[in-house]
């Protein structure tokens, strides 16, 4: 019993949960610093639910990577950024019990998310939605949508946009455009965690007809667009500041730049090597989380001093 218990923990990958309280952070911060409101309740009433969402999709990815065939096949994989928990194929967990641990999170995070509509507005209905759609379609039929270039696009959307401004709505319970500029390099940065884990699985993901952006640019290209991708990010602080939209005090996410230009020069040159890509996989999960919590610093900060 106690073996299956460690089974389904580790099926969770718990350690990915980063993306989803980073920006759940984001959002409160940026309530509190320009609307001085901040309910602390609310707040881990959204960083369960977003939590149990995400560890939801986690393990139903799991399920639905192995019915495809494309865990069993990849020998690229590099733990634990890319190939999954591999439960399933160690034999530790049956797929029809990987499946219920999927079911059951996605339930309860759904009563949560419900419960907040009906207390707080029912605009997070409509997000809770559209998470939950990109979640359990996100690896799974008919929609497969990481099967069709699209999967990248959708994790940053919800793990960055619709996240942090989830969480501001929450608290404020009003919509505004700073919490989607402000959420802009978070997305971008989720995204780009997603994109160069997806390198590892490259020939695994072709074999399969899994039609990644990675697979679709090839290795080399794909490494170009992630050297784009990570100066977006940083782009995006810039004319958020200059545009007035966010406070110059988020410009504190700057300091990880060097962090990103080391990814990717590793990605440069190593996009064809498995394990020597390694660093590119951990410092772009490092970028993101430093990134994410270095602009709430900086909301923050700007409420200290009354920045406006």
């Amino acid at each position: 019993m106690t073996n299956k218990l460690k089974s389904f923990a580790t099926e969770l990958r718990a350690s990915f949960l980063t993306a989803t309280i980073v920006s759940i952070i984001l959002g409160a911060s940026i309530a509190w610093s320009r609307n001085g409101v901040f309910d602390l309740r609310f707040f881990l009433l959204s960083l369960v639910a977003g939590s149990l969402l995400h560890l939801g999709t986690n393990v139903a990815n799991d399920y639905f990577d192995h019915k495809s065939g494309g865990d069993a096949i990849n020998k690229e994989y590099v733990r634990p950024f890319t190939g999954g928990s591999r439960i399933i194929q160690l034999g530790l967990l049956k797929p029809r019990e990987v499946l219920l641990e999927a079911s059951i999170l996605y339930i309860a995070g759904t009563a949560i998310g419900i419960y907040l509509a009906f207390s707080r507005g029912l605009f997070v209905l409509v997000l809770g939605l559209i998470g939950l759609f990109s979640g359990i379609f996100y690896a799974s039929p008919p929609f497969k949508l990481a099967n069709r270039g699209v999967g990248e696009i959708f994790v940053g959307v919800n793990f960055g946009a619709l996240m942090t401004l989830g969480a501001y709505y929450v608290q404020t319970q009003t919509l505004n455009i700073e919490p989607l500029m402000a959420s802009i390099p978070v997305s971008l940065l989720i995204f780009a965690v997603v994109y160069i884990n997806e390198f590892q699985d490259y020939n695994a993901d072709k074999a399969i007809g899994k039609k990644t952006l990675v697979v679709r640019f090839g290795r080399k290209k794909a490494a170009q667009g992630y050297a784009i991708l990570m100066g977006g990010v940083y782009f995006s602080i810039l004319i958020g500041v200059l545009s007035s939209i966010i406070p110059s005090t988020t410009l504190i996410g700057l300091v990880t730049i060097p962090i990103a230009i080391k990814a990717a020069a590793c990605a440069f040159r190593y996009h064809s090597t498995p394990l020597k890509l390694i660093p590119a996989n951990a410092s772009t999960i490092l970028c993101h989380f430093l990134t994410s919590l270095l602009l709430s610093v900086g909301y923050l900060i700007a409420f200290v001093v009354f920045l406006r």
